[in-house]
């Protein structure tokens, strides 16, 4: 979809009036008698979403009057001024009312977010309406985050047939080609020649090839590397899925769209660091030459691994890529996967958890998380779990029995790979259940804004590691 926009500045441009539920009383004793009883009449009390027109002279549209409620109102829900965007009709607005500077990013970036439909297949764009740029926020910044989350969107939402390992990796060529930034890729029987072995065996069932996508921008500052899954469909392999756990796997890219969406948000902001993106796409598919339970597999980086399940072939994938990343270590590294059932189960769909052994790194990203309403939540590398990926017959176990902790287990192999650096792995579920101010139901970036808003203090500033 085209990337929403702030309207340029106009002075016939209709006022939204930000009042809060016990604002209200005191605001209104200034207005005028009209305006108050035209306020009443209305049953407009400030509380959270409440929205009144209030019309002119000639009766069109002269301002706005948007409920801001109660602290607890916000705690309960993010981006809640989106509600206006999603209201309102065609026009140019501009905000009014004192808000502080995170809560007026808030509401800029949540009016740019409802603008996102996905109408690639079926209905049509909406005439958003124009929000001119509060005074205080960066704008061009909050249209390139809210431009990299449509780009997450989009791929999420395209259907398996339309995003396969050749789409996801066309995306990429776009994605770098807009950016200048440079796309190798290493497809088929060629990953075997190049050592990415995992990759290959879990995608070679499938008719799409495999591939393993390396994307490099940036010549100057601290190094960062993406890693991000790829999985476009994924049946479960021999272990086959039921049929009512495919219905979502389309999104099982997720965490490549994420990284994508993330790349995006910082080659337009011209974010002073040399990035990398590895994704490793692929399709889990079941024929006759798909990998089976009880096989061993060496990985890039020589660790055995022992398949107990083909449908832990995320895992696979991000271990021969992260190796990959740690034969050139970056200042930081962060991987991000639509991995497990497990951490769906433990936070919910809305919240993207993350490990890390480091704590200033888990700080900072927590610390982000808050200030820009992309809520993370840190869970605990342990390692005396590590005896649960260690089934002795190989190096590793891509599917520990028992059903325990599957998300730390899943951390910790991927830990084996990701070499000695600063690493976070984000489990996310990359799919928004139901619609919500900003973010309609379907696919959804989960811990970008975060990362985006993380880095400049977590990157060395000389590029040092």
């Amino acid at each position: 979809m085209p990337a929403a926009r702030f309207a340029a500045p106009d002075a016939a441009a209709i006022p939204i009036r930000i009042v809060a539920a016990e604002e209200l009383e005191p605001w209104l004793a200034t207005q005028d008698p009209s305006l108050r009883s035209w306020v009443t009449a209305h049953g407009f009390t400030g509380a959270a979403g409440d929205l009144l027109r209030v019309p002119g002279p000639d009766l069109s549209v002269a301002r706005v009057l948007f409920g801001w409620g109660t602290p607890r109102d916000h705690a309960r829900e993010r981006f809640h001024f989106a509600r206006a965007a999603a209201a309102l009709g065609p026009g140019t607005y501009a905000l009014e009312g004192t808000l502080d500077p995170d809560a007026l990013e808030e509401a800029a970036l949540g009016w740019l977010l409802a603008a996102y439909r996905f109408t690639r297949y079926a209905g049509s764009e909406r005439e958003a309406p124009g929000l001119v740029a509060p005074e205080g926020v960066d704008a061009a910044r909050l249209e390139a985050i809210a431009a990299g989350e449509a780009l997450t969107r989009d791929l999420i939402n395209t259907p398996a047939n339309d995003m396969g390992p050749a789409e996801l990796e066309a995306a990429a060529h776009e994605l770098a080609e807009a950016h200048g930034a440079q796309v190798e890729v290493t497809e088929g029987e060629s990953l075997l020649e190049r050592n990415f072995p995992l990759i290959h065996t879990v995608g070679r069932a499938s008719t799409r090839a495999p591939r393993l996508i390396d994307l490099r921008w940036g010549d100057a500052g601290p190094t960062l590397t993406l890693v991000g899954k790829g999985v476009c469909f994924d049946t479960g392999g021999l272990n086959l899925k039921p049929g009512a756990s495919m219905g979502l796997m389309k999104k099982d890219m997720g965490g490549a769209a994420t990284v994508l969406g993330l790349a995006a948000m910082l080659m337009a902001t011209k974010a002073p660091l040399r990035l990398r993106v590895l994704i490793p796409a692929v399709e889990n598919a079941v024929a006759g030459d798909a990998f089976r339970p009880g096989d061993i597999l060496t990985a890039r980086n020589g660790l055995t691994v022992e398949i107990n399940n083909t449908d832990a072939e995320g895992r696979l994938v991000l271990a021969d890529a992260l190796a990959l990343a740690a034969e050139t270590p970056a200042d930081l590294t962060v991987c991000m996967a639509t991995l497990t059932g497990a951490a769906r189960v433990a936070v919910g769909p809305d919240l993207a958890p993350f490990y890390t052994d480091d704590e200033g790194l888990a700080e900072a990203l927590m610390q982000a998380g808050g200030r820009v309403r992309d809520p993370l939540w840190r869970m605990p590398l342990h390692r005396p779990y590590e005896t649960m990926i260690e089934p002795g017959i190989a190096d590793l176990d891509n599917a520990p029995k028992g059903g325990f902790a599957g998300s730390i287990t899943a951390a910790l192999f991927l830990d084996r790979f990701a070499g000695p650096g600063r690493f976070a792995h984000f489990d996310i579920y990359g799919w928004n259940p139901n619609a919500a101010p900003g973010r309609p139901k379907g696919g959804v970036g989960m811990g970008a804004r975060a990362i985006l808003d993380a880095l400049p203090r977590i990157l060395p500033r000389d590029g040092a590691a």
